[in-house]
């Protein structure tokens, strides 16, 4: 997601007239990323990007503009909800949402399990009549109101024209839980009661009675506050349904009410600009990708390069972005990326004429080198520039050095001083980082010199630039001007430290680009009068030398495994472990934190940690049911002698991430559990199985493990999915290349204009891959639509995963229909 900014938002009704917001993203209501409060403004600019894996079911996702009180609860100003079928509909296209209003008729959300039978009753006195018994059985996922839910339902029995025609019938409040179990049935006197001599059925005038009759169910947040309860969805159900069948159960989506507040105009509330990339694939079992991944794993040996299917991938993809990520994680995955990226960058070196040009356009290289040096070298910024980049964004000092935005008390020359500091410990802590840059970077970056040097023997500098054009220009720079997309810091920084990283990237950026006239490089005169004070031999030979370093084939990596790394830091809630022996076992809030040597919690984050728990004594990583501790999105770290750490997560994409990463980096432990229980321990037994001794085995086997690496959890299978999901989209342009081949190889004359956009070096080997390529998508393709025939046998409209008043169901129906209609 990127979130952009908001426009013309409503004014504070104060003397000020401006507002202090911040925008969250929600899945359905829980919130799961929180952009950063822009401050007296009424068209906040945000400018933030988050990516997430959706570890649950959803039908919407929305985002909530709030205005930040400092004495109240900070109030909402409006919503976007797009639903989840309509996500495609946006798929990475800029749009200006308007802002909704919010009540509780938008905030509906969650399902109703009902159960509803139709039954003739003969009375004491012998006539007949007929009763309707509704049993309401469960809800799930209904909304969390000011934090709370403590829900119960209303059942009323409704004429034709919506008449009650009984009190409304109310079940138990069950506290503090979105998912009530209510199981309670309630029994409604239908039709009038006649003679039992009459025939036993209906009478044509109660059938259209009945028919015209609803049965409602509310749902309701049980309050204590003098404002009455909270309205949480409702349920119309016509009784002509009854007709067919006496008895009915089903799930339902719960309805906002049909008199919802309509009268107030949309676009009074402003609006917001944002660009979704939703992606949704099935995967199948690895040996269904055989064919297409090992197609794509020897195409660093395909000569030329170009007839390779990853190159393919490239030539066909409208955006190079688009190839690049699943290739680079499918080599990584494989321990195929450096001879992929020096087979694809020696091509690229061979048809560039010019050294200055050299890697500089938005090729394939150049994009799978930035997608590996993303995910190889996070750790490497994380250490080489973090504390920096914390120390700018916490002190904000003066670094503005154009004279016309001088702010009032500045001083010029102070602020150039200010800057230059920054300028230096930033260059010194990267050109002496040469030692700790990953060695799949090193290897890449050994490559391409080589590639350059060989291809333009007469220019010395063209082994320095190959290499700097990339860990300058594509990592370091673009680190400094935006950390929050490199994760090193949680959000885009204030517009004053925004401008300060702005001037130190372009300064460190021009260091180490090593272009002969220096000065010239700046449209600004100001920013070439202070880069004056870098024009000196030793900063030209301290990037030199660092990148004689991380290019260098005898370079050994010294740093010592020994050193920790941080993985993962974060408030969360923990239940106390009973460490003492008379202590409450209460829940208190922790700052945690993850390294590849512990896992620690401490008060608040720089204390003195509390509790410390090794790796190696981390013997299972998994969810915990709700209702141990009535708690959402809880997990237990499980360690020797059945000693549990209960922790609860902000929301289910956090406890996703810390469940993951955790069982991660204990994968390779020896005494790991192969089974665990998945309730906790509470009043003398276990809540799943029921077991009282506390040092039962557990009753359920461990969740499969993840691979152990720590920076790369890949799986290759998804990412040929995805690849697959490519050729798919782009089957026309396959087809057109392989036109293309047939063309070249038959034709020598001038290219024709709508091929000339592809690299064909060999037409015969290129049109071999194309062949194999279209036939393995045909083949994954068929199993795709078989796989859907299938489960659209099996679905059943109205259950559990499928509610009635499921849109998306609805149109996926009407799709296979199509599809069935059409194979017939």
């Amino acid at each position: 997601l990127s979130l952009g900014e908001a426009k013309n938002l409503p004014t504070y009704p104060g003397p000020n007239k401006m507002r202090d917001c911040y925008c969250t993203v929600n899945l359905d209501q829980e919130e799961v990323f929180r952009t950063k409060i822009v401050e007296k403004s009424l068209c906040p600019f945000y400018g933030e990007d988050f990516y997430c894996e959706i570890p649950r079911t959803f039908r919407h996702l929305s985002f909530y503009i709030f205005d930040r009180d400092v004495f109240r609860r900070d109030s909402i100003i409006g919503k976007v909800a797009i639903q989840k079928e309509d996500l495609q509909k946006y798929h990475n296209r800029d749009t200006w949402f308007q802002l909704q209003h919010v009540d509780a008729d938008s905030e509906v959300q969650g399902k109703v399990h009902l159960e509803l039978r139709l039954s003739e009753v003969i009375t004491d006195t012998g006539v007949v009549c007929h009763k309707l018994a509704t049993r309401v059985l469960e809800c799930q996922g209904l909304p969390i109101v000011n934090g709370q839910c403590d829900p119960y339902a209303t059942v009323t029995l409704a004429g034709p024209s919506r008449q009650v025609l009984s009190e409304a019938k109310k079940t138990k409040v069950k506290k503090k839980t979105n998912n009530p179990h209510f199981d309670e049935v309630f029994y409604f006197e239908v039709t009038r009661p006649s003679s039992y001599n009459k025939k036993s059925h209906f009478d044509i005038e109660d059938v259209d009675e009945v028919d015209k009759m609803e049965i409602r169910v509310d749902l309701w947040n049980a309050s204590n506050l003098k404002f009455g309860d909270e309205f949480l969805g409702e349920l119309r159900l016509p009784l002509k349904f009854l007709r067919q069948s006496s008895s009915y159960e089903a799930w339902y989506f719960l309805q906002p009410r049909d008199n919802g507040n309509k009268s107030l105009k949309p676009d009074d509330l402003g609006s917001l600009r944002l660009n979704v990339v939703y992606t949704e694939d099935h995967v199948f079992s690895s040996d269904y990708y055989s064919p297409l991944r090992d197609l794509l794993l020897k195409s660093a040996d395909v000569e030329p390069v170009s007839a390779s299917a990853a190159h393919i991938l490239g030539e066909v993809c409208r955006e190079k972005q688009e190839a690049a990520i699943p290739l680079v994680r499918l080599f990584l995955h494989y321990g195929r990326i450096v001879p992929f990226i020096s087979a694809i960058a020696n091509a690229e070196v061979k048809r560039t004429q010019d050294p200055n040009t050299i890697f500089r356009g938005n090729s394939l290289t150049s994009k799978c080198i930035d997608e590996t040096m993303k995910l190889a070298g996070m750790h490497y910024l994380q250490v080489t520039l973090k504390p920096i980049i914390d120390e700018i964004c916490q002190v904000h000092k003066p670094c503005e050095i154009d004279p016309v935005k001088l702010k009032d008390g500045e001083n010029l020359e102070n602020n150039r001083e200010n800057l230059r500091q920054y300028v230096d410990r930033i260059f010194t802590v990267i050109t002496k980082s040469g030692v700790s840059c990953p060695t799949v970077m090193c290897d890449i970056f050994f490559s391409l010199r080589e590639s350059a040097a060989k291809r333009f023997q007469g220019d010395l500098d063209v082994r320095y630039t190959a290499v700097s054009s990339f860990i300058f220009l594509r990592f370091f720079a673009p680190a400094i001007l935006s950390p929050n997309l490199f994760q090193l810091t949680p959000h885009h920084p204030d517009p004053q430290t925004s401008r300060t990283l702005t001037l130190i990237s372009k300064t460190i950026q021009t260091l180490g680009s090593l272009s002969k006239s220096k000065s010239a490089n700046f449209k600004e005169s100001y920013m070439a009068t202070f880069y004056d004070y870098f024009n000196e031999q030793k900063y030209a030979d301290a990037v030199k030398n660092f990148l004689d370093l991380i290019s260098s084939s005898g370079r050994r990596d010294h740093k010592s495994i020994e050193q920790p790394i941080l993985l993962k830091e974060g408030f969360m809630i923990k239940r106390a472990q009973g460490r003492k022996r008379f202590g409450m076992k209460n829940f208190k809030k922790r700052w945690f934190r993850l390294t590849n040597h512990e896992f620690t919690y401490q008060k608040s984050k720089g204390d003195h940690p509390l509790c410390s728990i090794p790796i190696e004594n981390i013997l299972a990583v998994e969810r915990l049911e709700e209702e141990s501790f009535k708690m959402k999105n809880m997990f237990q770290v499980i360690q020797p002698e059945r000693r549990v750490l209960y922790i609860q997560a902000n929301n289910c994409v956090e406890a996703k991430d810390w469940i993951d990463i955790l069982t991660k980096v204990s994968q390779c432990n020896k005494k790991r559990l192969t089974v665990y229980h998945p309730s906790a321990y509470l009043n003398g037994h276990w809540l799943c199985c029921k077991a009282t001794a506390d040092n039962t085995p557990g009753c359920t086997p461990c969740t499969g493990g993840l691979p152990a690496n720590i920076q790369l959890d890949i799986d290759g299978d998804r990412e040929t999915e995805r690849i697959y999901s490519l050729f798919n989209l782009y089957m026309p342009k396959l087809e057109k290349m392989q036109e293309a081949c047939g063309s070249k190889s038959v034709y020598d004359g001038p290219e024709e204009e709508e091929y000339s956009t592809f690299i064909i070096d060999d037409p015969k080997e290129t049109y071999k891959t194309l062949k194999l390529i279209i036939e393995g998508v045909g083949t994954l393709e068929q199993e795709h639509a078989q796989y859907k025939r299938d489960k659209f046998k099996k679905t059943k409209y109205g259950s559990q995963e499928h509610p009635i008043g499921d849109k998306s169901f609805q149109t996926y129906i009407r799709q296979q229909s199509e599809i069935s209609a059409h194979s017939i």
